[in-house]
C-alpha cells in the first residue's frame, strides 16, 4: 500500500475550490482531501503554491504527436495522441474522427474498441464528427466524404457505443432523420447536432428526439438571427451542452461572454482543443487527407484560408476563458473537467477530484500555465 501527500497548493475538486487542504492517493488512486493538520505519516509533495486541478476532460481531439485519428496505422495513432494530450494535462479524452470513408470508420471504431480491452490510459470512448453533415455547412471537412446516414451506419454506430465508455456522434439533422437520431439516443450514444444550416425548429425537433449537444458551438452551423434562430439560439434556449473552442480565434471573448450568460447556471457549456496533428510539435503543417493544412501565427487553415481544426492546447483555452473572457477560475475549470465528464456521460469516473477515483489531475501556476501532470498518481 503507497500512500503520498500533495499540498501546498490550493485544491479544485471539478465543483469548488478549497484552500488550506491537501490531496492524498493511495495506489493510484485519490483517497481524500484533508486538512494539513490532519496529514498521515506518509511521504508529501510540496507544490509550493498554484493550484491543483483534475486532469482536463476533451471531447473534441482529432490528433496529436504528428499524427491525426484515422491515420494508419489507427491503434498506433490512438496511443500517441493519447499520450501526447497527456503531457499537455488532458488525461481523459475523445479521440475525434473527422468525416472519413466507410473503412478508416470501422477501422478507429476497431481500434477503440481494442483500446478499451487493452485498458489505454487516457483514452474515454470516441467521438465520431460526420460524415453525416450538411455540405452547406462542411468547414474544413472533405465534401467527397459527407454522406446521409444509412441503415448501415446507424447499425455500425449502436454496436459501437455497446462497446464503448462513450461515443458522441455529431450530425446535421439534414443527414439523419429523426427515428435514427431517437434510435442512437435511445442506445446511449451523446447526438451532438453540428456542421448544419437546420433551422431552428428543427434543431428543437431533434433535441425532442435525445440530441443533447452541440458541437464547437457557432463555428459551421445556422446563426442567431432576430426571426430565425438557427442552431445557436436552438442550443441557448435549450438545456442542452455546448462545446466552445476558446481559443480566441474562432469565437470572439465577446461572443463568449454572451453564450455563458444566455446559459448561466445549466452547468451545459465546456471547453474543447479541436485540436490537430500538430499539437504537442513545432510542426508548420500537416496534411489532412490531400489537402495541406497550414500553421500560422496561431490559426490552422486550409491554403483558402477557411480554418481546419485549433492549434490549441486546454491550458491555453483556460487562459483565454479568465483572463479575456472574464470567467471566474472555478466555473473555467469545471468547463474544462467537470462539465464535459458529465456531457458525455462519464462524470462517473473522470473529471473531479473524488475519493476512489484515479488520481489523474494537474498543477497550475497562478496564471494558469500548466507546471505538471500526474496519471494514476504516477507523474509525466
Amino acid at each position: 500500500m503507497s500512500l503520498h501527500a500533495f499540498a501546498g497548493a490550493r485544491i479544485f475538486d471539478g465543483d469548488r475550490i478549497h484552500d488550506d487542504m491537501a490531496l492524498l492517493v493511495e495506489d493510484g488512486r485519490i483517497s481524500a482531501l484533508v486538512r494539513p493538520g490532519d496529514l498521515p505519516d506518509a511521504p508529501m509533495t510540496d507544490l509550493g503554491g498554484g493550484l491543483l486541478a483534475p486532469g482536463f476532460v476533451d471531447l473534441q481531439v482529432n490528433g496529436g504527436g504528428g499524427v491525426m485519428l484515422g491515420d494508419a496505422p489507427v491503434a498506433e495513432s490512438l496511443a500517441r495522441i493519447c499520450e501526447t494530450h497527456a503531457r499537455l494535462g488532458t488525461t481523459s479524452l475523445l479521440p475525434t474522427l473527422i468525416s472519413d470513408t466507410p473503412e478508416t470508420t470501422r477501422a478507429v471504431i476497431a481500434a477503440g474498441l481494442d483500446a478499451v480491452r487493452t485498458g489505454l490510459p487516457g483514452f474515454a470512448g470516441l467521438h465520431l464528427e460526420g460524415p453525416h453533415l450538411d455540405p452547406r455547412r462542411k468547414g474544413a471537412h472533405d465534401p467527397a466524404r459527407l454522406r446521409p446516414m444509412r441503415d448501415e451506419d446507424l447499425a455500425l454506430l449502436l454496436d459501437a457505443r455497446a462497446g464503448l465508455p462513450a461515443l458522441v456522434v455529431t450530425l446535421a439533422p439534414e443527414a439523419a432523420s429523426l427515428e435514427q437520431i431517437h434510435a442512437l439516443a435511445q442506445a446511449g450514444v451523446t447526438v451532438s447536432l453540428g456542421h448544419t444550416d437546420t433551422a431552428g425548429s428543427e434543431a428543437r425537433r431533434a433535441f425532442d428526439r435525445g440530441a443533447r449537444m452541440v458541437t464547437h458551438l457557432f463555428n459551421a452551423m445556422s446563426q442567431l438571427g432576430s426571426r430565425e434562430p438557427g442552431l445557436v439560439g436552438a442550443a441557448l434556449d435549450a438545456g442542452v451542452s455546448a462545446g466552445l473552442i476558446a481559443d480566441g480565434i474562432h469565437v470572439a471573448p465577446g461572443t463568449l461572454r454572451v453564450a455563458i450568460r444566455a446559459k448561466r447556471g445549466d452547468g451545459h457549456l465546456f471547453l474543447v482543443t479541436d485540436a490537430m496533428a500538430v499539437a504537442g510539435t513545432d510542426a508548420a503543417g500537416f496534411t489532412l487527407g490531400a489537402r495541406r493544412i497550414l500553421r500560422r501565427d496561431g490559426r490552422l487553415t486550409l491554403e483558402d484560408g477557411t480554418l481546419a481544426g485549433a492549434d490549441c492546447d486546454m491550458a491555453a483555452c483556460l487562459r483565454v476563458t479568465v483572463e479575456e473572457v472574464g470567467l471566474p477560475i472555478a466555473r473555467a475549470l469545471a468547463m474544462a473537467t467537470s462539465i464535459p465528464a458529465d456531457a458525455a456521460g462519464l462524470g462517473h469516473a473522470v473529471g473531479r477530484l473524488a475519493p476512489g477515483r484515479a488520481a489523474d489531475f494537474v498543477h497550475l501556476a497562478d496564471e494558469l500555465s500548466l507546471n505538471r501532470v500526474w496519471r494514476a498518481g504516477q507523474p509525466l
